[in-house]
């Protein structure tokens, strides 16, 4: 086993998180602030919930909300610079916390260099980083999903595997474990396959997630080298089947899951920056039954800042719909609500008992007794290990045995 076997990531957007502006409207508002180190405080809230991971969101410099990068190497002066970064790593590993930073590779911004060089002539060397359609005489570029301001590289560029591995293997050498590749699913997997051995042949040991939303995870992990990717499907049926009291849908999702470990273990999750929080959909005590599920199937789980104290917010699709769940935290997790406190504490219950059993990360589930708002499953790892998993949709709660021993069960004190 490795260290990415034993890793449970905090997921961070940091933008938020440390209270950068979103949507900057003057040179003061993107001048160097040194915000990074406002992460540095929230480390051993980390590893106290039983964290060992940091998986964190863009960083680099970008127009806005950072999924629009003007540079990959360089870290947006609002969150701070490379010293910053340096002193995170640092403090992170320190306390034995491993670092993934956020790849957006699949586009830049439009007001990217060398976006802006290709847009100069049809001729110019930077065009073979992009889609550009010239047929017109004007430049029309692919885009991301529509998004005009979010301008598609040409993956099939020698090019762009140059420029994308070399970014990859930079940050790896100023101390970074691994990377979450943003809109992996918009990418070939063919040009994964291209540039991972060469960050693989100097950081064999570097974990490297995918961003699926749909389409054939397994295939997908394997055509492209990577070594995990989001689970959506199991997000869906998890936050879905609480909602309209239809354990069945978690049960085939569960299914699927099963075969998905024979490729890999998914990144699993019950929130992230892109989705209405769990507890805003089911409330927060049916929140601690998707997390009890989380923390008791396959998979290489993260947990989003702010779910294990019951958070809520609403995505929404319109402009700033994300800033809901994208909140500012305080300098100092003292500074939280009480109120976050039975969840956070089952939170801990539960990560403390997926510590004691590592080989659940491989677990499959078989399931034992199923009905619209019951259902109770069997975790079994692959030396025969096993624990017994209840889970009451009426009652909003949930009981974990081993052998008819009581292990962990839902706190009466969790709000519904």
């Amino acid at each position: 086993m490795t260290w990415t076997d034993h890793v449970i990531w905090w997921h961070v957007y940091p933008l938020g998180f440390t209270g950068a502006p979103i949507r900057p409207a003057s040179d003061d508002e993107r001048a160097l602030t040194h915000r990074l180190g406002h992460l540095t405080g929230w480390l051993d809230h980390l590893v106290g919930l039983g964290c060992n991971g940091l998986l964190l969101g863009p960083i680099f410099t970008s127009t806005s909300h950072g999924y629009d990068t003007l540079d990959h190497l360089e870290i947006d002066p609002r969150l701070g610079d490379d010293a910053d970064l340096d002193g995170l790593i640092a403090a992170a590993h320190a306390r034995g916390v491993r670092i993934v930073l956020d790849g957006v590779f699949n586009h830049v911004g439009e007001h990217h260099p060398l976006f802006r060089a290709a847009l100069a002539s049809p001729d110019a060397p930077e065009n073979a980083l992009f889609r550009i359609d010239w047929s017109s005489g004007e430049p029309r570029p692919a885009d991301f999903e529509g998004h005009g301001q979010l301008v598609a590289f040409n993956h099939d560029s020698d090019a762009v595997v140059d420029l994308v591995a070399d970014v990859m293997l930079h940050w790896l050498r100023r101390g970074i474990d691994g990377w979450r590749l943003d809109a992996a699913y918009a990418v070939p997997a063919e040009f994964w396959a291209k540039v991972l051995p060469r960050v693989r042949a100097e950081f064999p040991e570097a974990w490297i997630l995918g961003e699926m939303i749909h389409g054939d995870y397994a295939g997908y992990a394997r055509a492209s080298g990577l070594d995990s990717v989001t689970q959506y499907e199991l997000w869906k049926a998890l936050w879905s089947s609480l909602l309209d009291a239809n354990f069945f849908e978690l049960d085939h999702a569960l299914g699927r899951h099963n075969a998905l470990l024979a490729t890999f273990a998914p990144n699993t999750f019950v929130g992230n920056h892109d989705v209405t929080r769990i507890a805003t959909r089911v409330g927060q005590a049916k929140a601690v039954l998707a997390a009890t599920v989380l923390f008791t199937v396959g998979g290489v789980p993260s947990v989003y800042y702010g779910d294990e104290e019951g958070f809520t917010g609403t995505k929404r699709e319109d402009w700033g719909g994300d800033d809901d769940v994208r909140p500012y935290l305080p300098v100092h997790p003292e500074e939280l609500s009480a109120l976050g406190a039975p969840v956070r504490h089952a939170y801990e219950g539960l990560i403390a008992l997926r510590r004691q059993h590592p080989w659940l990360i491989r677990a499959r589930v078989e399931p034992v007794e199923l009905s619209n708002t019951l259902y109770v499953y069997d975790a079994v790892g692959e030396g025969g290990e096993r624990l017994r998993v209840e889970l009451d949709a009426d009652a909003a709660s949930a009981r974990i045995t081993r052998d008819g021993t009581e292990l962990w069960r839902t706190a009466s004190d969790l709000p519904a």
